[in-house]
Order: structure tokens, then C-alpha cells, then sequence
């Protein structure tokens, strides 16, 4: 009787041993897993001071779309003194390149913008003072787009070597956000098509993650062409090219009324003549058409289109356009986005040192009607599904395969994009160490996608059910070339 007990006593010890066993190797590998992050997060802390060093000298270069020569090198000697392999000019666009480290899959990658915005100038001070001779300026953030981009690709090519893990990551060198619509020629020439995720990230003046849509959009610059004469002397003999820009724009706005709610268009004429007693002939208006509905853009712009054809005719003038841009809207991946929004919850915000704070204090009150209040810096905004009104070529990336961002606090809460107060912000401690949070962000992102196959497949089959089985991808700026000189 004795053996049997003794042999069930046994079985019993011996099972809670495994037992026990099972939950050391568990919490074991917790606290690696822990470890592991929190090594990598220290590593980047390490590189903050290049960060912002990259991120600076981006912004006093402020290059324009397609001419970004200087911040497009800079960011590719970064990479390849990393180890990355470069392989530059891609797509036909000499600005553009792709740096990779790593064999085999996954493929994670990350994109990098480093355009600037002709126009807004300004000194990395919380008063108006635009610098003399500049004609461009970070507004956008893109400097620090390509700074923070570029060291999360730096730590994860440190954490796949340091951990022996297989895998590759790539860095999108993406120029011309800012309406020249770089990635859009990339994903046209198949460089994501062997990639399981692209992440990305943007200037913001708040923390968030959240499942944000944009607007499709295309834009085109329409040239009239009519008769110069004497505009007093010899009216008769001339065709006004103005007067037809200017009818096209009357007839444009007219159709303002009569489209679907959440369109936008606007325009600005960009040539119109040089003397008032001299009838013009030949004058130019660039336009924008956005729309939620790539499909709705598409039949708006036919409209404009007959709007340009109609305002020649009715003047005496030619017209021709050429489209110079045109993206889809983001498609969002909740699977993806969520797990995005816990890793920028476990980064946390941004705390201001004392001179920062200073520094936000007199440029907040700089601010026309803000919308959010200062130390918002610190928070990270809700999970929320919305709608972005403005429009990104990220959205043919999104198309291409599935795809995660986020958003940090690099302006000054409330500051408005593309404003002087942005081009600021981005210039100083404010804007880099939204750059480094956005860093960090990705990279334990990064992490996750290279480590959990189950996340990979659940964002793959929620990418796939959206786009369908008989998806075909059309670019909404067509066969066209890179527009290397849209900027000049």
C-alpha cells in the first residue's frame, strides 16, 4: 500500500518542480525581455546629442523637395558609418536612397523625410525673426522626421546584432513630401514589396498614436497661354493669359458649393504677369484637390479640369496642365496602431528643462486661438480612430504595405504646422527631443515586429481584408516623372 502512495507523492513533487520550473523560465525571460529594452533605450539615450545634431544641421541646410543634396548625404554617412549598405538615387530621384542592415525576414521599414518648405524662414527663437537671405525653413518637422527616423534604425541594427536575431532593417531615405510626392515613385517602382511592415512617424505638438486617416489628394499647375499687347493702347489686339487663370479661379470656387462635404481645394497663382500696362501672356495657377476618396478626387479633378477648359474658351486663351503630385489617403491598421500607441505610452512624454520652458512660455503666447495647452508635452493623447484633413504620401506606402506611425510633441503645444512658430521649435531642444522620442517609440516597436510573428500576421490579414483580392494599385499622379524642379 505504502509504494503506490509513495510513487502518487512522487509524480506530485515532481510535477510542482516542472511547475515551478515553467514559471522561473517565465519570469526569467521577462526580465530579459525587460532588460533587453531597457538596454536598448539607454543605447539611445547615448546617441541623443547626434540626434540633434543631425536634426540642426538638416534644418540650417532647409532644402526643398528634390534639391535636398546636403541633408540626404548626411543622413546616408550617418547610416553606412553604421554598417548599412546604400544604395543611392533610387527611383530615378537623386535625393532618394534606401540604407539596410541585416539578412533575411522579417523586413522592417522605416521611412525618413528631410524637405523643407520654400517661404517660411525662421530663427530658432520664440519671436518673429525671420534670417536674412533664407528662403525655407523646417516648418513641417522634416528635419527631425529624418533624425529620429535615422537613429531608430541605428538601435535596431544594434539589437539585431547584439542579440544574434535575424532580420532586416531599412531605412526609406523619402524626399519632396511637401507636395512633390517622393515615396510615391518609390512604391511605383516595387521598393516595398518585400516588406512585412513600414513604420513612420511626424511633427506634432502632441503625443499621439492613434489611427489617423488623411485626405487623398492631386495637384497640377494650369498655364494659360493668350496675346500680349498695350493694355491701354491696343486692347483689342490682346488675349489676357490672367484673365483666364482668373476665370478659371471664379468658376473653381463656384464649384466649392457644389461638392461632397469633406473636400478641400485651394490655389495659389503662381505667375500672372509683370506690368499692369503690359496685357500678360502667359500666366500659371498651382491648385490642390483633396478628397477622403482617392475615387472622388479623381472625379473632381475631371471637373476642374472642364473649369480650365471652359475659362480658355471663354477668354480667347490655351490652357495645359501638368499634374504634379497626387497621394492616396493612409490606410490605417488598428492591429498595428495599437501596439503602437502602448509602446509610446511606455516612453512616456517630454519634460521641458527650465529654458525650454521659458523658451515655450513666450512663443505660446505667440500663438493665434491654441488649441492645447502647455504641459500637454508630458501627456499621451487617447487611442482614438479620426480623420486628418491634410494629406501625406505615406498614404501610397500604406497602400503598398501595412503600416504604423505616430506622432510626438516636437512644437510647442498649440503651435500650428507649417507656421514660423514650428520652424522654431524645430530648431532647438524642443523639437529634438521630440525627434528622440520618436526614436525610441520605433524602436521597441521595431522590436515587437521583429519578435512577434503573430502581430506580423494579424496586421498582414487586416492589411489584406481592406484591400481586397483583386486590389491593383494606381498612382493618382500617373506615369509621370519625378518632378525634379517643381520647386524652382
Amino acid at each position: 500500500m505504502m509504494r503506490p502512495i509513495l510513487f502518487c507523492l512522487k509524480s506530485f513533487l515532481k510535477s510542482c518542480l516542472s511547475s515551478c520550473l515553467s514559471i522561473w523560465l517565465v519570469v526569467a525571460s521577462a526580465s530579459a525581455h525587460a532588460d533587453d529594452r531597457a538596454d536598448i533605450l539607454e543605447f539611445l539615450d547615448s546617441r541623443y546629442d547626434q540626434t540633434a545634431s543631425i536634426a540642426k544641421q538638416i534644418w540650417t541646410h532647409a532644402e526643398v523637395g528634390y534639391q535636398e543634396y546636403q541633408s540626404s548625404q548626411l543622413l546616408q554617412d550617418t547610416l553606412q558609418a553604421e554598417g548599412f549598405k546604400i544604395e543611392a538615387g533610387v527611383a530615378g530621384i537623386p535625393t532618394a536612397f534606401v540604407a539596410s542592415y541585416g539578412s533575411g525576414g522579417p523586413i522592417i521599414a522605416i521611412l525618413a523625410e528631410f524637405d523643407a518648405l520654400p517661404g517660411i524662414n525662421q530663427s530658432a527663437s520664440p519671436v518673429r525673426d525671420p534670417i536674412e537671405g533664407k528662403t525655407a525653413g523646417h516648418a513641417c518637422g522634416h528635419n527631425l522626421f529624418g533624425a529620429g527616423s535615422t537613429q531608430a534604425a541605428i538601435a535596431l541594427a544594434h539589437w539585431l546584432k547584439s542579440n544574434d536575431k535575424e532580420g532586416t532593417v531599412r531605412l526609406y531615405g523619402t524626399p519632396a513630401e511637401e507636395g512633390g510626392s517622393g515615396k510615391v515613385y518609390l512604391v511605383r517602382e516595387g521598393l516595398f514589396k518585400d516588406v512585412d511592415i513600414a513604420m513612420h512617424w511626424h511633427a506634432d505638438s502632441a503625443n499621439s498614436a492613434n489611427s489617423r486617416t488623411t485626405l487623398a489628394n492631386r495637384s497640377a499647375k494650369f498655364r494659360f497661354r493668350g496675346t500680349s499687347a498695350h493694355a491701354a493702347g491696343a486692347p483689342d489686339k490682346a488675349r489676357s493669359a490672367l484673365d483666364g487663370v482668373e476665370a478659371m479661379n471664379m468658376m473653381a470656387n463656384m464649384m466649392r458649393e457644389h461638392v461632397p462635404q469633406q473636400t478641400r481645394m485651394h490655389y495659389v497663382i503662381t505667375e500672372g504677369g509683370n506690368a499692369p500696362n503690359v496685357v500678360p501672356d502667359f500666366a500659371e495657377v498651382f491648385y490642390y484637390l483633396r478628397h477622403p476618396s482617392a475615387a472622388t478626387v479623381q472625379a473632381l479633378w475631371a471637373r476642374l479640369e472642364d473649369a480650365a477648359r471652359g475659362a480658355a474658351l471663354g477668354t480667347g486663351t490655351k490652357v495645359d496642365w501638368e499634374i504634379i503630385h497626387g497621394n492616396h489617403s493612409l490606410v490605417i491598421n488598428e492591429t498595428l496602431q495599437k501596439m503602437m500607441h502602448e509602446k509610446l505610452t511606455q516612453v512616456g512624454g517630454i519634460t521641458y528643462s527650465a529654458e525650454e520652458q521659458k523658451f515655450a512660455e513666450a512663443l505660446y503666447a505667440t500663438l493665434n486661438l491654441p488649441n492645447r495647452k502647455l504641459g500637454s508635452e508630458k501627456e499621451i493623447q487617447p487611442y482614438e480612430v479620426s480623420l486628418g484633413y491634410g494629406s501625406t504620401d505615406v498614404g501610397d506606402v500604406s497602400i503598398a504595405v501595412p503600416t504604423v506611425g505616430l506622432r510626438t510633441a516636437t512644437y510647442v503645444p498649440g503651435t500650428a504646422g507649417h507656421s514660423w512658430q514650428s520652424t522654431a521649435a524645430a530648431g532647438m531642444s524642443i523639437g529634438f527631443k521630440g525627434a528622440h522620442l520618436a526614436a525610441k517609440t520605433l524602436t521597441l516597436a521595431g522590436i515587437e515586429l521583429f519578435e512577434n510573428e503573430d502581430l506580423r500576421r494579424a496586421a498582414r490579414q487586416e492589411f489584406d481584408a481592406f484591400r481586397g483580392s483583386d486590389f491593383v494599385y494606381e498612382a493618382l499622379l500617373g506615369d509621370r516623372k519625378p518632378p525634379l524642379d517643381y520647386r524652382n
